[in-house]
């Protein structure tokens, strides 16, 4: 079978197919999920097109929705995150069409975004939204054949909500970010080590001793700041919102605003999704030395272009580390060119913690195909049930065991009659 696709290196399948299937030994959840929708096939005639990471974990969920029947098309949702391998091996082992380049210019980037959009989808799968907004931006014509889509990430959500207020979204899209088995799990978890191991395999400094600023304390932030206090940091937390700034306070961080931090951070890690959030009052402030990573989704978290324009040069001394020289012969150090660091310099979230997400991005699916004929244009939470679901999957799948209420229990918490 010959599949259409812009990959690096056909060469590069059968390793791409070895991490694969080591990924999905991890993912036992998602293969539960996988062999039921091989049965059922509620997904047969449906087009999916997905804008995601290209890692082995997404590879087994292109691997699921195709078992379930869909007709699946990928492509990268960052220029830096594509595993060249992977994408080799899913069109090489699993017949998957895949766009995606490690490395790609924007043109290239979004060239890919139409390809998988000119498989005319019916649903679409995304990771910051990049998909969503071409479709209502360049392709309009195609909106009356989407049914529903996805969305993965905090970045993404936002966008769509904001769609959704302004009376543009064209389709109902399920935010799989906001399911607990996911942002509680991934975000936390996941971002926690990957951002971490990210920092570490760039630059192989040592973190005990160090000040580590984490910009931002959603459940990114509060990964990161509790990995990098366990690996001896002394983390300092700097935030916009006070209800999270009294939870990191409460953590044992100290708080502090971000003006005030610049000048004592070793290590910088934004996880906010907001632009600029290190930006040039913080670099003229920033040691000898300062190490600045993003883990947010986008590329904008630190404002390179500023820090260029007051670089007096710019070279590459690492694989992912580039130095900027400051003002007062000070030498600043950004990882992966300010692009996600947990997938640029490292490998993304572990496979066992995206085996939750990934099954809540399948079973979100199979609801969309179900339910889109009643759904409006809005964007929806995964359903309790399934939330609930992917957690009672993942127990068992870890071999924990949990109570039941007894009969006298649920009737106590359904009443309202039985007091002191």
């Amino acid at each position: 079978m010959t599949v259409d696709a812009d990959i690096l290196d056909p060469a590069l399948a059968d390793e791409g197919v070895l991490k694969i299937q080591w990924a999905d030994r991890q993912m036992p959840v998602l293969e539960r999920i996988r062999e039921r929708l091989a049965k059922e096939r509620p997904l047969e005639g449906l087009t999916v097109a997905a804008c995601l990471h290209v890692t082995t974990e997404t590879a087994n969920l292109m691997r699921t929705l195709a078992a379930g029947g869909a007709d699946v098309a990928l492509c990268a949702s960052n220029p830096l995150s594509t595993q060249d391998d992977t994408s080799a091996g899913l069109v090489a082992g699993y017949d998957i069409p895949v766009y995606a380049i490690r490395g790609v210019d924007d043109s290239l980037y979004y060239a890919h975004l139409k390809a998988v959009l000119d498989r005319r989808p019916m649903i679409t799968m995304d990771d910051g939204g990049d998909l969503v907004t071409m479709l209502h931006t360049q392709r309009q014509e195609q909106l009356v054949e989407v049914i529903g889509g996805t969305e993965e990430t905090t970045t993404g959500v936002i966008r769509l909500r904001s769609m959704e207020a302004g009376g543009v979204l064209g389709y109902p899209v399920v935010s799989v970010n906001n399911a607990k088995t996911k942002h509680l799990f991934d975000n936390r978890y996941g971002t926690g080590q990957s951002a971490i191991d990210g920092i570490i395999r760039a630059t192989n400094v040592l973190l005990a001793g160090r000040t580590f600023v984490v910009a931002g304390y959603g459940m990114c932030g509060r990964g990161v700041a509790s990995r990098a206090k366990g690996m001896g940091a002394d983390v300092v937390v700097t935030e916009v919102d006070p209800l999270r700034a009294l939870e990191a306070a409460m953590d044992g961080f100290r708080v502090l605003p971000s003006v005030e931090a610049a000048s004592q951070g070793d290590i910088f890690v934004t996880v906010a999704g907001n632009k600029h959030v290190l930006g040039p009052q913080h670099f003229e402030l920033m040691k000898d030395g300062a190490i600045l990573a993003n883990a947010g989704h986008f590329d904008i978290e630190i404002n390179l272009e500023a820090l260029r324009a007051m670089a007096s040069g710019v070279r590459r001394v690492r694989h992912e580390v580039d130095e900027f020289s400051l003002e007062g012969d000070r030498k600043v150090y950004v990882l992966s060119e300010g692009r996600l660091v947990n997938l640029a310099a490292a490998e993304g979230h572990p496979a066992s913690v995206m085996d939750m997400s990934f099954a809540n991005q399948a079973l979100s699916v199979e609801w969309l195909a179900k339910n889109a004929a009643s759904l409006e244009k809005k964007v929806y939470n995964v359903p309790e049930d399934i939330d609930k679901d992917v957690a009672r999957l993942k127990l068992e799948t870890m071999r924990v065991r949990i109570d039941e209420l007894t009969a006298e229990q649920t009737s106590y918490l359904s009443s309202w009659e039985e007091g002191t």
